[in-house]
């Protein structure tokens, strides 16, 4: 049996709550800052936080399909539909039935989304440096790691 949290009391009393002890809080905090600055800094690149999760989704790989997409980006399949479907429209994707399974879309990269990726992944990498330049990787991983946990457990 795992060792109980002694900061977590099996059902948080009301008055002892304390808003910047909750890590939810921290997290939402966190996050939203980041997409702000995001948002602010891709903008003027002619991105935004719905193209570039899509970049990022496609790291590594130049293609993907819609559903795995709209999964790592968090976002519902018909929402991520329209996105794909404009960055279609602005030359960054070209949208194609799978050849291995005719009831798969997949996304690939044009060359131009390629080069969108470049930028997009200099605005965050640049962000995320500045975030974390005072934090040891070793912090970094074991962060990575609790919120991998907590992520599972949800």
């Amino acid at each position: 049996m795992p060792a109980e949290n002694p900061s977590l009391s099996p059902r948080p009393v009301e008055e002892s709550f304390q808003l910047d002890e909750w890590p939810f809080y921290w997290i939402t905090r966190v996050a939203s800052l980041y997409l702000e600055r995001l948002e602010v800094e891709l903008k003027r690149v002619g991105l935004d936080v719905p193209r570039w999760r899509v970049l990022m989704s496609l790291h590594g790989n130049d293609s993907g399909s819609v559903s795995e997409i709209a999964e790592h980006a968090i976002v519902k399949l018909p929402t991520m539909t329209k996105i794909i479907q404009r960055m279609v429209a602005d030359g960054l994707l070209i949208s194609r039935t799978s050849a291995t399974d005719g009831r798969v879309t997949e996304a690939v990269l044009t060359e131009d989304g390629r080069n969108a990726r470049a930028r997009a992944w200099e605005i965050a990498h640049r962000i995320y440096a500045e975030a974390f330049a005072d934090i040891p990787p070793d912090e970094t991983r074991r962060l990575n790691d609790t919120l991998s946990r907590i992520f599972w457990k949800l």
